[in-house]
């Protein structure tokens, strides 16, 4: 099964699969070694591990279809990607689906806000207009080469126009094309609830520790109907606490003996990348 399909099928089971972020291959090998069954490229993620900057549309098309690519060789989980705004008008959308489909997502987030956009639970966001959007969605489902790249519209309008402007400009992305829609961040378990039960396409939710949303838990969602739950940048902020706790002994004791339990021993940190495999390869062409 092409992981295009894959994605698609785990989708319409709108079981609330957990789906952890990535920002790089090393995370992306952690979620597939944990038995999830998707992978999510974050842009926040990229923005903030290989810019050290914040997510205010700083990250470009290409670093993250390099990103996407580098998780695609590593891993082979279905890959849904954070293409943001598309970065650009709908004729830079095309671009954007062709160089991220052939780089490897099998499904492909974009949304409503002014460009260059923000972190969805910052405040001061702005939204195109919904036309615009429309017009993007047509754009990003016209350019797929693969009819199954699911094509997920996200709207930022809830904390812009409030959150029936929100479900309505979801429900005209749905009636464009779109495959799924993303009602970003929603303040309470009854607005959670109405976009699941109002909307007919599959649905995502994206929960952000210390963001907007609420976290219902997985069982509850589930009972919802939503498709995903995202846990964008939850590898990111424990491997940054971590840091600071580690990388802070370090620098006040001169040693990691009071921290040793927080560090993956050296074996562990070759079998996550996988290093027999490439043993294995060297063996086999090491010549006669």
């Amino acid at each position: 099964m092409r992981p295009t399909q894959s994605l698609k099928q785990i989708m319409s089971r709108r079981e609330a699969v957990t789906v952890p972020g990535a920002a790089n291959a090393m995370f992306a090998r952690v979620i597939e070694d944990l038995g999830f069954e998707v992978v999510y490229v974050t842009g926040a993620g990229v923005a903030n591990m290989h810019l050290g900057a914040p997510d205010i549309g700083l990250t470009t098309l290409t670093e993250i279809a390099q990103t996407v690519a580098t998780i695609a060789d590593a891993v082979s989980l279905p890959i849904m990607v954070d293409a943001d705004t598309g970065f650009g008008n709908p004729v830079n959308m095309i671009r954007t689906v062709r160089v991220l489909e052939r780089a490897g997502a099998a499904g492909l987030q974009i949304e409503d806000q002014v460009f260059p956009k923000k972190c969805g639970h910052f405040t001061g966001k702005n939204i195109i207009p919904a036309a615009e959007m429309v017009d993007k969605i047509k754009a990003a489902v016209d350019a797929r080469k693969d009819g199954d790249l699911q094509i997920i519209a996200r709207t930022d309008a809830r904390a812009i126009e409030g959150f029936e402007r929100a479900m309505e400009r979801a429900q005209m992305f749905i009636e464009a094309g779109a495959d799924s829609t993303f009602v970003e961040a929603p303040v309470n378990h009854d607005e959670l609830a109405r976009v699941a039960r109002e909307l007919s396409v599959p649905q995502i939710a994206n929960i952000v520790f210390g963001g907007k949303t609420p976290d219902p838990g997985r069982e509850r969602l589930a009972e919802m109907g939503f498709s995903i739950v995202l846990y964008a940048n939850a590898s990111l902020q424990a491997a940054l606490k971590a840091s600071y706790t580690v990388l802070g002994a370090l620098k006040r004791d001169g040693s990691l003996d009071g921290v040793a339990d927080m560090l993956a021993s050296f074996d562990e940190r070759q079998r996550a990348v996988a290093k027999d495999v490439w043993d294995a390869y060297e063996k086999r062409y090491a010549g006669s």
